[in-house]
């Protein structure tokens, strides 16, 4: 049975396999089965195609900043973990290492 999708705003609100009444600013489309709420999104021609994933424009300074741990915890990595701080240098280069300098 064929999917329709439920559009509000261009933006898909429900998928379902048979209309029911909406208000007028809802309209239904034909979809494919696969269609799905969230995952999916009008094109310029009103038609139902997945949503691209997001683009992280985030500088590498901003990546490694969200990943780094808390001051606290590195200060906690330093002093408990006896070992002259190789565990908070290990987690430093870890960051360092996934999110290079260009």
């Amino acid at each position: 049975m064929a999917k329709k999708a439920l559009i509000l705003n261009n933006e898909i609100v429900d998928v379902v396999t048979t209309e029911f009444e909406v208000a007028p600013t809802m309209t239904w489309i034909d979809c494919p089965d696969d269609c799905k709420v969230g995952g999916w999104e009008l094109d310029g021609s009103g038609n139902p195609v997945e949503k691209a994933a997001p683009v992280d424009n985030r500088t590498w300074e901003e990546k490694r900043f969200g990943e780094y741990p808390t001051i606290r915890n590195q200060l906690d990595m330093i002093y408990h973990n006896g070992d002259g701080g190789a565990t908070f240098q290990a987690a430093i280069k870890a960051v360092k290492d996934k999110y290079p300098k260009p």
